[in-house]
């Protein structure tokens, strides 16, 4: 059984992490995952264990994080969280501990001045910070009270709770203080960069409408999406959104596609153009044939694979919340020893050594770590989806960065797809027009583009062609009984199974042969053009250091050097089968660099083998198919090459910031555990050697969303 809970009000990376773990080591749980974006957490468990797994969960959200609300997520509170909306980052919660922050700095400062003036009484003075560290760290004291009864002692609410209460002993009352202050305003920092990457995705949701209205019974009435019917006619107004995927039946408009694939400049809609939900109607009245579902629609998919992305975490963050686990209790070990052991072993004052011990602790929380690097792969996504560039999760925006060999399908993913009949080469004893007519008969049948070419030069019904067989051969092409011949459809492999005598065309473009009975009856040539961009995606992919572009492809081979040469690929492989597409990537697989990742773009239904086999699998999503984007990792929503590069960029952009949060981390915090172990750091030194870097961290990571 699977249920999902609604953690609201969870906005720590960290304690994210620890709900996760805990959760999942309860008896009966089989698996757990919480998802940050929709502040929910998925649990798989024994169908037995409902109620107890409930309370269970509970227990744990509320001894990590008091106030997190936990609730079930029914059917109907899923409704709700899917059009609600967080515009705001600095809500109630925020502006309580800003209140409570400013109160306690105000008497902070006050006993400071106090302290100045020769003549009050120290006790007004020691007064007046106990209350600002009431303030300012009272939560945090109670928190760490809480969770040492329930057994949770070694996380950072514990470090920051025994190293203050431990200065206030040995009399460094200022310093004590400090520290829970510039503490508290770390974690307040961390909160609002959370809620604003939070935010950058949660504004991709606004793509979902809200109604559509539906033509029933010669009336227009405005309901759900969700209560829509597939073959049912939908009418969209100017400035409204187009609430589910179908076909134009009358009108025409200017379509803003910006919110799916980033693209600024509009598209022109017409009869018989296919529109997509999410997209936003800018001038004409458009009457639409419904095609898909609501929840098969492109909005749903979108939704669906932004709000789920960040519960697939990168291997880096699952190293830090496991560095983390053992991390803290060594440290406390290593604190304690340096309090003790020296002045034991060499003698010396033992409030001193004791206060280097308080430093090491504050120094070394890990907080700078646990709380950037996540956050970094957070806003990552976020990034990417602004550029039209979804990806499923951040071990996929990790993997992305390590590609060393790309892997491109040609036709519709580096050409446009569209097919064109160019020649016409009528063999001996046929004519141009009958040819064409026996290969549109055998074609009409298909969705293939090159079908849908043939039949639009075709140019006549083809309602009146009588069937008595019709067959699909992957890779080959069709065979298909018309009245009383056998007709053959394909390329030459189709030619050389059947043992027709045909003559090889050497003329550039997808030749399709055709054969009546077992009699060559002429060629058919059908062009391609390439994709705008698609020469400047390659250039930019090995500008950043892809060291191989290749390309696989069913077509000739003609084609396929002419298209490499022009776009100047490594290597290309054609007159491929689905299965040898497949068979090809996992050599190139074996060849790959080490270390190195292999990524494979591609549209068709027949990419969707080679999307799952490769490392990381990336779909031209706007006009892919359903399958494709299933299998894929990464999909762009743009249908152009370059978003490739686009993702690429920001996956190095991000890894790059997460090498330099861990830099700036360790590096620092090392040398003020040294300088504190040595008596050389006090205090506020570890101020800044815990929360400074922190804030350092946390704002360096938020770089990213600018990308």
């Amino acid at each position: 059984m699977e249920r999902i809970y609604l953690l609201k009000g969870l906005d720590c990376p960290n304690c994210a992490a620890k709900i996760e773990k805990k959760a999942a080591e309860i008896e009966g749980v089989n698996s757990a995952a919480v998802n940050l974006m929709k502040q929910t957490m998925t649990v798989s468990h024994d169908d037995s264990l409902s109620d107890s797994v409930f309370m269970k969960i509970t227990a744990i959200v509320n001894s990590l994080e008091p106030d997190v609300e936990v609730s079930e997520v029914t059917e109907k509170t899923n409704e709700r969280l899917k059009v609600q909306k967080d515009g705001n980052i600095f809500g109630r919660e925020e502006k309580m501990l800003t209140i409570r922050l400013a109160a306690g700095a105000l008497i902070y400062i006050s006993a400071i001045v106090l302290g100045i003036f020769a003549g009050v009484p120290i006790y007004v003075k020691l007064s007046a910070l106990i209350v600002s560290y009431i303030l300012l760290g009272g939560d945090v004291v109670w928190q760490a009270v809480k969770n040492i009864f329930k057994g949770r002692i070694f996380d950072e609410k514990f470090l920051m709770s025994l190293s203050t209460i431990g200065a206030f002993i040995i009399g460094e009352y200022l310093e004590a203080v400090a520290v829970m202050l510039f503490y508290q305003i770390g974690e307040f920092f961390q909160s609002l960069a959370v809620k604003r990457s939070r935010k950058s995705i949660s504004d991709l949701m606004d793509i979902r409408p809200d109604s559509a209205a539906v033509k029933r019974n010669g009336e227009l009435i405005v309901t759900s999406p969700e209560c829509v019917e597939v073959g049912e006619i939908i009418v969209v107004k100017p400035g409204e959104k187009i609430p589910l995927d179908g076909v134009v039946m009358e009108g025409d408009s200017m379509v803003d596609t910006s919110a799916l694939t980033g693209e600024s400049v509009p598209k022109s809609i017409h009869k018989g153009n296919e529109v997509l939900s999410g997209c936003i109607n800018q001038s004409g009245v458009l009457n639409i044939r419904v095609t898909r579902s609501f929840g098969e629609s492109t909005v749903t998919k979108i939704i669906d694979m932004v709000e789920n992305a960040s519960s697939r975490k990168a291997p880096a963050e699952n190293f830090i919340t496991v560095f983390a686990k053992y991390y803290t209790p060594v440290v406390v070990l290593l604190a304690a020893v340096l309090a003790v052991l020296p002045p034991i072993a060499f003698g010396g004052v033992w409030t001193e050594w004791i206060h280097r011990g308080f430093v090491f602790l504050v120094v070394s929380c890990p907080c700078a770590l646990v709380v950037s690097i996540p956050l970094t792969f957070f806003g990552g996504i976020g990034a990417a989806s602004r550029h039209g560039v979804l990806v499923k999760g951040s071990n996929y925006l990790e993997a992305l960065e390590k590609i060393g060999v790309i892997v491109f399908d040609k036709t519709g993913t580096l050409t446009k797809g569209v097919f064109k009949v160019t020649e016409i080469l009528p063999a001996s004893g046929f004519s141009a027009e009958e040819l064409l007519e026996y290969a549109a008969g055998a074609e009409c049948l298909s969705n293939h583009p090159i079908a849908k070419s043939i039949t639009a030069a075709y140019g006549k019904t083809t309602d009146r062609f009588v069937f008595s067989d019709y067959k699909e051969i992957p890779g080959h092409g069709i065979c298909a009984k018309i009245g009383e011949k056998m007709i053959f459809a394909g390329n030459s492999k189709l030619m050389e199974s059947e043992n027709v005598v045909y003559k090889h065309c050497e003329k550039p473009g997808t030749k399709v042969y055709i054969a009546v009975e077992d009699k060559y009856a002429g060629c058919i040539v059908i062009s391609d053009e390439l994709k705008k961009d698609s020469k400047k995606a390659v250039a930019e992919l090995k500008e950043m250091g892809i060291e191989k572009t290749v390309m696989l492809t069913g077509d000739d081979e003609k084609i396929a050097e002419s298209v490499a040469e022009e776009l100047h690929i490594d290597e290309f492989y054609a007159q491929l089968l689905p299965n040898e597409k497949v068979e090809r990537m996992e050599e190139l697989d074996r060849m790959k660099p080490h270390g190195k990742k292999l990524a494979f773009v591609g549209d068709g239904i027949n990419d969707a083998p080679v999307l799952a086999r490769a490392d990381v699998g990336i779909a031209m999503g706007g006009l892919g198919s359903d399958a494709a984007i299933e299998a894929a990792d990464v999909v762009l929503m743009r249908d152009e090459p370059s978003g490739i590069a686009d993702a690429v960029r920001i996956a190095k952009a991000t890894k790059r910031i997460v090498i330099q949060n861990i830099v700036i981390a360790v590096g620092v915090k090392s040398a003020f555990l040294l300088l504190g172990a040595l008596g050389l750091a006090g205090m506020w030194e570890a101020v800044f050697g815990d929360v400074g870097v922190t804030v350092i961290a946390v704002l360096n990571a938020v770089r990213i969303l600018r990308k």
